[in-house]
């Protein structure tokens, strides 16, 4: 018989602001390596605690190596770990420590060892499309992020752009952004638009259903 999956989490979705943020890898493997790159990405501090690292994290930067095995007491200078060793008293020892000390920790594929999961991602620009199935099915996470990410197409971040222009307008004006309606402006051309390149045009729909010309 297979095994009972185990009961549904009800995970809390956030977007975390790691700019700047003392993060930490243990390990120094390929998978290791994909947690650090996107570490990276989001302009967060990243240390990486292995005793040896693959060619792929020896080619990020910037990152604080530390070739040495993981020592106990480690994760609680961080506000973010993620372990990634592959050895699972490693990676369950950083996990005890990590949660002890009240830092969010992630170990990659051993979600019983997770403070909190990592969705499949899309980003264009400041859009971001994450999808989760709670750790249970990362395969189907992946296959429905890249659908939706199909499905909006290009230009999603200058078309988000363009709107926190707009909207930046109104709250300059003392205005409540919840005056336009943004589904009908949505629903409408406007992306196509954008998608196109014809920002002009998409600017003076903005400016229509705001009632405010852009400045350029």
């Amino acid at each position: 018989m297979p095994e009972a999956p185990g009961p549904l989490i009800p995970y809390y979705p956030v977007s975390l602001n790691v700019a700047g943020r003392p993060c930490l890898i243990v390990g120094g493997g390929p998978v290791a390596a994909r947690k650090a790159r996107t570490l990276l990405g989001c302009d967060a501090s990243v240390t990486v605690i292995a005793p040896g690292i693959c060619a792929e994290m020896a080619s990020l930067s910037p990152l604080t190596l530390e070739r040495r095995p993981y020592a106990s007491g480690d994760a609680a200078a961080y506000r973010l770990v993620v372990t990634a060793t592959g050895i699972p008293e490693v990676d369950g020892a950083v996990y005890a420590d990590a949660d002890a000390a009240g830092v969010w920790v992630n170990s990659a594929d051993d979600r019983a060892h997770c403070s909190f999961i990592l969705p499949a991602v899309h980003r264009d620009g400041a859009v971001t499309i994450a999808v989760s199935t709670g750790g249970s099915a990362p395969a189907l996470a992946t296959w429905l992020r890249t659908r939706l990410a199909e499905l909006g197409g290009d230009g999603l971040g200058p078309l988000a752009q363009l709107i926190g222009e707009a909207r930046e307008r109104l709250h300059t004006d003392g205005r409540s952004t919840e005056s336009v309606d943004w589904a009908g402006v949505l629903n409408g051309p406007l992306p196509a638009l954008v998608r196109d390149g014809r920002l002009e045009e998409a600017r003076a729909i903005l400016s229509a259903a705001t009632g405010k010309e852009f400045q350029n």
